[in-house]
């Protein structure tokens, strides 16, 4: 077999096991979401991708979905992640793959992880396996870019979004909003959904105290199913009120505040205290790090986004644009690159762009 087949060959089965490592976004972290293909004579004959943290990785679901397991030993892994080789909430995967005896593994990228980084390919190689490494590498980056986000630069990958008016205002002039603070929808209802649905992709969600404030937020996945991502309030002061939906204990919420305004942590809520004379930003990052938070959407308000963006601090940035006009409000962040890629949300359009 030469060796521009065999290449195209493995593009081919590490395309498929991307395809299916989608299926554990939103679910799996602090691990990966790995997916893993096992082939036979050219063809499929086990899949699996990560389960929710927990419970078994990709490899050994692969491993298990394989109905004929005399085949094992003469057939190939492909996996978009090194396989692990340590012990955490289930045993190392380079152990299943050994006592299976599959022969060969191809993998998309080393984990940068410090307990793997090179072990578990070693630990193949140590036992005679041959393991092929770098294929689709660029394809694979994109898709783990959160996990080596997190373990690379030591923070959460974050992803600004916002909504706004054809004429660029996220928020109407206060004078046309109630009295009771609550969200004024500038996108559709489908786009709307669309947001929950990118909510539970994500490990939290922060916004900034005017928000809160003026729309009293639940900041929940109640438009999809899946998980709640955690709540992170900036509210320096500790001004909103404890009757707000964001702080009513229901899903856990941090919030961050100076020192001298901290209340004791309650049920779902706690407090860490920031520094008003150190850049928060930066805080606050290393702090959901620490709390192992491998991304987190900001979704308001203005301030907030752009002190995300003035720092430098973000990955992905996420605009619904809708074709109202408001003719006046609360002015939107600006963007002045062009986005990677866009797409229509009903009558809204949603534009994509990202910090290479």
């Amino acid at each position: 077999m030469c060796y521009f087949y065999r290449v195209k060959i493995h593009e081919k089965y590490l395309l498929r096991c991307l395809q299916i490592a989608g299926n554990g976004l939103g679910s799996t972290a602090p691990n990966p979401m790995v997916g893993a293909v096992i082939t036979y004579n050219d063809r499929i004959i086990g899949e699996g991708f990560t389960s929710p943290f927990g419970g078994p990785h990709a490899e050994v679901r692969a491993i298990d979905s394989v109905r004929d397991k005399s085949l094992l030993p003469k057939s190939t892994l492909y996996v978009t992640l090194e396989p692990c080789c340590h012990f955490g909430k289930t045993p190392p995967c380079t152990d299943a793959i050994l006592a299976s005896g599959i022969p060969r593994i191809v993998i998309g990228l080393k984990d940068p992880h410090d307990k793997v980084g090179g072990k578990g390919i070693a630990v193949l190689e140590n036992a005679g396996c041959e393991v092929i490494t770098g294929i689709l590498k660029k394809e694979c980056r994109e898709h783990h870019r959160r996990f080596l986000t997190f373990h690379e630069k030591k923070r959460p990958y974050i992803i600004l979004k916002w909504a706004q008016s054809a004429d660029g205002y996220m928020a109407p002039d206060p004078s046309v909003r109630t009295a009771r603070p609550e969200p004024y929808w500038i996108s559709s209802a489908i786009s709307r959904q669309l947001a929950h649905k990118w909510r539970s992709e994500e490990a939290a969600i922060l916004v900034g105290t005017r928000t809160a404030l003026e729309d009293n937020p639940t900041l929940d996945t109640r438009l999809w199913k899946g998980s709640n991502p955690l709540r992170v309030l900036i509210d320096r002061k500790c001004s909103v009120p404890r009757d707000y939906r964001i702080l009513d204990g229901k899903i856990k919420t941090l919030v961050f505040c100076t020192e001298k305004n901290a209340p004791q942590n309650t049920e779902g809520i706690l407090y860490r205290t920031v520094s008003g004379g150190e850049p928060l930003i930066p805080l606050l990052l290393t702090t959901l790090w620490e709390e192992q938070l491998q991304s987190v959407i900001v979704e308001g308000g203005a301030k907030t986004l752009n002190s995300f963006l003035g720092s430098g601090y973000w990955d992905e940035i996420r605009i619904i644009t809708s074709p109202v006009h408001l003719k006046n409000g609360l002015v939107a962040p600006k963007i002045t690159t062009k986005p990677r890629y866009d797409f229509k949300s009903g009558r809204d359009l949603v534009q994509i762009f990202r910090n290479d």
